[in-house]
């Protein structure tokens, strides 16, 4: 029976403890609409997890539970579910029960946090694709998010079934745009309309359905017109995984006729190795999600399948190594935060090595705590099962970790690691918020920091000039989400202002600047003085602080207040207000007085020093960067490039997709407000847009003075939409 959201479900025994060797831990990605939340509501179906499948149109999905997400139509959050699954194909003998880990990751550009940790501790990933486009500008970025953690994927092209489905054209665009090395598995019979089954290449066998949404698979023989097109790609696809079993390839090359078995075989090892990318194509009915099913068994790997997750000895400073094995030291990672009204803060954590109890004390190396979990918890996506026990190899949720956040390492304490941590994209939009009431201020500030705990792209700053509370992140869509968050969840009544570009300040030349504080006051006074050296670092390389004092010419007990003053005023910014970036700062001289000197003076002396300095070392602006897709129909792509050029905008390319054609262009994130409702006015609603955030680069000087100007004369919050 279905718990009631948030609610606690009786723990089961039955299939807890599977063999490490029958665990899947994985994830759905794609790009937006390719369709992976339905993908997964009908594997939940089919696995018998749940008794109907939900739409996304109806707003009753399993796993996009927010009231957002089901009002939006939209993956907002990741979800996590689990389930279990027993090949079974016509003909074929049963297998054992897997356990299958789900994470439904979001699609959206602005909740890439979400794909980013999902891929850092899964073991594997089944890419969608839309069969009728292939390729997408956001199927690229997320692929090479995956390759960034070596996460083996299998690919399906969905909605072969809808018009203008192209099989060919979307297996081309996967090797042409993502990795050449990926073939297909299945073949379809018959596309759009007529679609009603699969060829499958390796057993060489027809499987048909009808058109109903029950329909099961039913063995045939190959149709006569497809053979020879079936064997072409069958002989293809042999060709291309032989290689990665030593065996397999010495029979291939000696022209032995390779068992069903024995391609199964080099396939999953090519896709276990990151090398091979199997295809499978169909529609979103229950036939061919079976097959990704029976594919995610077969291909993807299981914990001990990947190598050892290694990590760093806090006390030794050594590489260590934990394997997937219950008697190695417990070792976890946490990857995400969220609050359950019911249950409290949830820690998600992948269990690495080790077995971790309801109850234990556990040790973060990364914050030098320890921390008891109260309970362990079984994630279905607002659904709760608690358990006794977890082991290496599973995904749970922790409660009771107070101290923990996103990309700490938990484990024993006596042997301690530290794993690598997950890395985030800087905001690019930022808005002033106000709350409308004093109580709302007090709502405001716990607001924040739940959430801020949960998303961390998501970040909060006080602007000490005009008293304004500023939140940052990676869109439009994801603060309008998170405003709306803390209306719903947090019950805040507060006013926004207009989205804000997330500039940054740098400086390209090396200067120096000497701070000097003295302060006498009758008694004991302050006195600080420092001199600082700036160099202009490469993009991205984020900023650094060195001292190269020697000598004593400054005690070292005050090094760390200097660095305190520098690093605060590069928060607030210095010619515009925004945050310096890719800037090397060295302290290489100072004096201090053995009574009056003080951490405070000195602290006021490095921030002194550091504006001295940047007056000398010709500071800039920094503007994002954003990577635009237009795909129109040819006869408005002269009115869409007019548009995008008088945005600043460098055409990169166009290039023919279907009967659309797609323009990539770099565009200034200050120049793209509106951009979507004049996109629909001048293409008679006919074109869409998708963006990315690409990289920063220099504002114009005339831009970058007009900025500079608005900014130091003050001003106040542009009124906007009420939270």
């Amino acid at each position: 029976m279905a718990a009631k959201k948030g609610s606690l479900i009786t723990t089961t025994t039955e299939n807890r403890k599977l063999p490490m060797e029958k665990i899947r831990n994985m994830g759905i990605i794609a790009h937006i609409d390719a369709g992976k939340t339905t993908t997964t509501e009908r594997i939940l179906f089919e696995s018998g997890k749940t008794y109907k499948y939900g739409s996304v149109d109806e707003g009753n999905t399993v796993t996009d539970w927010m009231e957002q997400e089901r009002e939006r139509g939209i993956t907002i959050v990741s979800a996590a579910i689990t389930t279990f699954w027993t090949p079974n194909r016509p003909g074929s003998v049963p297998q054992e029960p897997h356990r299958i880990n789900i994470i439904d990751t979001p699609g959206h550009i602005d909740f890439t946090v979400e794909v980013e940790r999902s891929l850092r501790v899964l073991d594997g990933a089944c890419m969608i694709f839309d069969g009728r486009t292939g390729v997408e500008p956001q199927s690229e970025t997320v692929w090479h998010q995956a390759d960034k953690y070596n996460v083996p994927r299998i690919c399906a092209l969905n909605k072969l079934n809808l018009i203008g489905a192209d099989w060919e054209g979307s297996i081309i665009s996967i090797r042409e745009r993502l990795n050449p090395n990926a073939a297909p598995v299945d073949m379809p019979i018959g596309l759009e309309h007529e679609l009603h089954g699969v060829v499958d290449l390796i057993e060489m066998k027809a499987f048909t359905y009808s058109g109903t949404e029950d329909s099961k698979l039913t063995e045939e023989e190959i149709p006569e017109d497809l053979l020879g097109k079936a064997q072409k790609y069958r002989a293809e696809l042999i060709e291309r995984v032989a290689e990665f079993d030593d065996e397999t390839l010495s029979k291939y090359l000696d022209g032995q006729e390779l068992t069903v078995a024995e391609i199964k075989g080099a396939i999953r090892k090519g896709v276990i190795q990151g090398k091979f990318f199997p295809i499978l194509g169909g529609d979103n009915r229950m036939p061919t999600v079976q097959r990704i099913l029976d594919a995610i068994v077969e291909y993807l790997p299981s914990p001990i399948d990947i190598p050892p997750v290694k990590g760093l000895n806090p006390v030794t400073g050594e590489e260590e190594e934990r394997k997937a094995d219950e008697n190695e030291p417990f070792s976890a990672l946490a990857f995400k935060i969220n609050v359950d009204p019911h249950i409290g803060r949830l820690v998600w954590l992948r269990i690495y090595s080790g077995t971790l109890k309801s109850g234990n004390t556990i040790y973060n190396p990364t914050k030098r705590t320890s921390e008891r979990l109260s309970k362990l918890i079984l994630l279905h996506a607002d659904q709760r099962e608690l358990v006794e026990e977890t082991y290496a190899g599973e995904i749970v949720a922790a409660v009771g970790l107070k101290e923990t956040i996103t990309g700490d390492t938990v484990c024993t304490e006596s042997k301690p690691i530290i794993l690598e941590s997950i890395s985030f994209p800087e905001p690019v939009i930022s808005l002033a918020i106000e709350p409308n009431t004093r109580q709302d201020q007090e709502k405001l500030g716990y607001a924040m920091n739940r959430l801020g705990e949960e998303d961390p792209t998501f970040k909060v700053k006080t602007n000490h000039e005009t008293g304004q509370t500023i939140i940052s992140g990676m869109g439009e869509l994801q603060l309008e989400v998170l405003v709306d968050r803390m209306k719903r969840e947090f019950g805040v009544e507060a006013t926004t202002g207009a989205p804000q570009v997330a500039y940054r300040e740098t400086i390209k030349k090396i200067a120096t600047g000497e701070g000097k504080y003295i302060r006498q006051t009758g008694g004991r006074g302050q006195y600080g003085h420092c001199l600082l050296r700036i160099e202009p670092l490469g993009k991205g390389e984020g900023s650094q602080f060195v001292s190269e004092i020697k000598g004593g010419a400054i005690p070292q007990e005050y090094i760390p207040a200097i660095e305190k003053g520098v690093k605060e005023t590069m928060e607030n910014g210095i010619l515009a207000g925004y945050p310096m970036v890719d800037i090397k700062i060295a302290v290489y001289d100072g004096s201090f007085h053995d009574v009056d000197s003080s951490e405070i003076a000195f602290k006021i002396a490095g921030s002194m020093a550091l504006q001295e300095a940047t007056k000398k070392a010709e500071m800039i602006l920094l503007e994002p960067i954003m990577k635009v897709f237009v795909s129109t129909p040819a006869d408005f792509m002269g009115d869409v490039i007019g548009d995008l050029s008088s945005r600043r905008a460098q055409i990169l390319g166009t290039e023919s997709r279907g009967v659309l054609q797609v323009i990539q262009a770099l565009v200034p994130l200050a120049e793209m407000s509106g951009y979507a409702t004049t996109l629909r006015s001048i293409s008679q609603g006919r074109a869409n847009s998708f963006m990315e955030p690409s990289h920063y680069q220099e504002v114009p000087q005339s831009i970058a003075a007009q900025i500079v100007a608005k900014n130091t004369s003050g001003g106040t919050l542009r009124q906007g939409s009420n939270a």
